[in-house]
Parts: C-alpha cells; structure tokens; sequence
C-alpha cells in the first residue's frame, strides 16, 4: 500500500516507541518523516533505523524556545505537512501528597503547552486535507493511584481534540487522537525508577489487561495512520481508543 506516496508527515517524540513506529510505516507507505526528540544522539540513532525518506529535528516539546522554532526548521525540509501527529511525551506519576510545582509543570509545559503550542506553530504548512492526530491517553477514562498530574494534562489534550476539530473544519484539517493503553514503550524511563521497579510494574500490570500483554508500538502506528488515510476520511473530532478494551472491561 502507498497510501501516503509523496506525503510529508510530522511526528514529534518520533525517535522511539509509538512515534518510532509510525514514522516507519508512514515511510513503508510511500511518505516521508520529520522526527524530533530532545537530543541530537536519539534523532541520529533513530534516523540510521528510518535510513530513507526520514528527517530529523533536535526539539523538546517541554521547551517554548524550540516549540517557536519548529516551523522554520520543518521547513528545510518541506512548505506543506499533511499529517501532524503530536506524540511527544513521557509519564512521571507521584501522589497528591509528593507532587511539588515542578513536577506539574514539567508535565504540563510538556503534554498540555506542548502540543498546544507545536500545533499553532504547524498549522500554516498544513492545508485542506492533511490531518492531527494527538496522543492521549485510556488513563482519562479510570481513577489511578499517583496519576492525578499525568491525567489531567492528558485529558486536557482529550479536549483538544473537540476543540481543535471545531476551529479547523472549515480548513479542511481533520483532527483526532489516538488513545494507547499499555503499550511497549520507554515511557517508565523517566519516573526515577530502576529497571528492577519498572519491571515489577510490568508484572502486576499486565495480568490487568484483558488480552494479558502490552501492546506494541506497530499497533498503535496502524491507528494513527488509519486517521491520518482517506479511509478515515468522514472522522472528525474523535478519539481512538487502542487498549485491548482496558478502559471498559472490568
């Protein structure tokens, strides 16, 4: 299939996991990938796996200073995006009690002004038909101990996809979001936990999925392109939940 022959898509935190994945595929479909990440040895890295048709921007989506350069550097490389899919992001989960301001506001500046903020400065290249994913999250659907920060700044993306959708219907830009559950990915990396916390975490969480594994990045990457094609052509405004049915099933 080359569904995306000749297109240029966006795709911020695309150096690993779910961002990874879609820059791939969205390149085995005839496209060509922008990735950024916060430095310039995980872009590199990411960029020798991608081989062709791939490009890369050091950018941290936590920081306005690279958010407000992001256009004119996108711009090297192309005038027009037809698919922006804001992935950049990570988990730092603590309780009520332990969560200080700068925990806050590192996953706000990140997840919430983040995306806000690369959208607005994306938005002049992109044009009627091209499309915005946004990564949410199916934690906004259940209460869970240590994620009230985290949950509230991805239920605040959560609206971004109704809001979004009502300014950009008469552009033409279609607008939705992915909704991952447990998915293999390095989003434990920066919790302050060891690898011997972070794989007991793994361990009793699985067991709570009803298909009694994590998902892959490559199913993930199959949603947001799935947004992104003409087959999703009539779906505006609407979050895909990619969760082996974690949020509904008890």
């Amino acid at each position: 299939m080359q569904r995306f022959k000749d297109k240029f898509a966006l795709i911020t935190g695309g150096t690993n996991g779910m961002g990874f994945a879609t820059a791939q595929q969205f390149i085995n479909e005839g496209g060509n990938v922008i990735i950024t990440g916060r430095s310039a040895e995980t872009v590199d890295k990411a960029l020798e796996k991608l081989k062709i048709n791939a490009f890369g921007i050091v950018s941290n989506a936590g920081n306005m200073k690279d958010i407000l350069l992001l256009q004119e550097q996108v711009k090297h490389y192309t005038e027009n995006i037809d698919l922006l899919f804001a992935n950049a992001g990570y988990g730092r989960f603590a309780s009520i009690e332990n969560a200080d301001e700068a925990h806050f506001d590192e996953l706000f500046n990140m997840l919430v002004k983040g995306t806000f903020f690369t959208v607005q400065q994306i938005l002049p290249l992109m044009k009627n038909g091209s499309a915005i994913i946004l990564n949410t999250s199916f934690v906004t659907e259940i209460g869970t101990p240590n994620f009230s920060v985290y949950s509230s700044a991805k239920s605040a993306i959560q609206s971004f996809i109704k809001t979004f959708a009502a300014d950009l219907t008469e552009k033409g830009i279609r607008v939705n979001g992915v909704s991952p559950g447990h998915i293999k990915t390095n989003i434990f990396n920066n919790t302050g936990l060891n690898f011997e916390q972070i794989e007991g975490a793994l361990q009793s969480i699985i067991p709570t999925i009803p298909f009694k594994r994590l998902g892959e990045p490559a199913e993930i990457a199959n949603a947001v392109l799935f947004l992104a094609s003409q087959e999703a052509s009539y779906i505006h405004g609407t979050e895909l939940t990619v969760d082996a049915g974690m949020s509904v099933i008890r």
